[in-house]
């Protein structure tokens, strides 16, 4: 945790923040063992960030007086089109989405994707959220992915994809017929990443007919979660 976040909704109406739930109230009591007076780095999810100053502090709870004076830095240009990993992978992949500053994530259905994967409590909103912040904690930033589920892949790629990507560069990561991975650049992208063993070849055909040009990250065969921040730290200005 490289900053304390938490929601507009916690502050008092005196700008006071009161840290009782167990994971944040543990981590500075066991990690950061602050002292009365002491300050450390403090965001407003999707908001500023700034500083925090410890005005009470005891096991139980800590109250801390916050200030917010800067901007957080803004995420990438980049969406992520990712087909529904497995689930113990999924929230790592949460995770370094929202360190590296993904906008957002549409998560996809695919012929390979399990059908047990869409029921797993990892995709309930509140641990998708959860997962999504401790990206953020590391960062250091604020700004939450937004997270779509596309589960059938067919409608949503013929209807609703197009819309979405809207006016980006598109991309899928798939190594069999394509091209050198593109070069860096700030412009909108969508990246789209298969299912272990990648996309099957109409679900290929499918994405180019929506103007996905396939590329490759070269001759290693790389799991999901390793192909993502490959592929984001190649195609964006980080």
């Amino acid at each position: 945790m490289n900053i304390l976040l938490f929601n507009s909704n916690e502050l008092s109406s005196l700008g006071h923040l009161l840290i009782e739930d167990a994971r944040r109230q543990s981590h500075l009591l066991k990690v950061i063992k602050p002292k009365l007076g002491d300050t450390l780095r403090v965001g407003q999810i999707n908001g500023a960030l700034g500083l925090g100053k410890i005005i009470f502090h005891t096991e139980c709870a800590t109250q801390i007086e916050i200030q917010l004076d800067q901007n957080s830095p803004a995420p990438l240009n980049l969406k992520l089109l990712l087909a529904v990993p497995r689930p113990k992978m999924m929230r790592r992949i949460l995770q370094t989405c929202a360190t590296l500053g993904v906008s957002e994530i549409t998560l996809v259905n695919s012929a390979k994707v399990e059908k047990s994967y869409w029921q797993t409590p990892v995709l309930r909103p509140e641990s998708i959220c959860e997962n999504l912040i401790l990206g953020l904690e590391q960062a250091g930033t604020t700004q939450l992915p937004l997270v779509h589920k596309a589960e059938l892949f067919k409608p949503y790629v013929e209807d609703k994809l197009d819309d979405w990507a809207g006016n980006s560069r598109r991309l899928l990561a798939h190594p069999h017929n394509a091209q050198a991975c593109p070069t860096a650049s700030q412009n909108a992208t969508t990246l789209a990443i298969g299912p272990e063993g990648g996309f099957t070849n109409y679900e290929v055909e499918k994405l180019i007919q929506q103007g996905f040009i396939p590329f490759s990250l070269g001759p290693r065969i790389m799991r999901v979660e390793t192909a993502i921040p490959v592929a984001i730290s190649r195609l964006c200005a980080l």
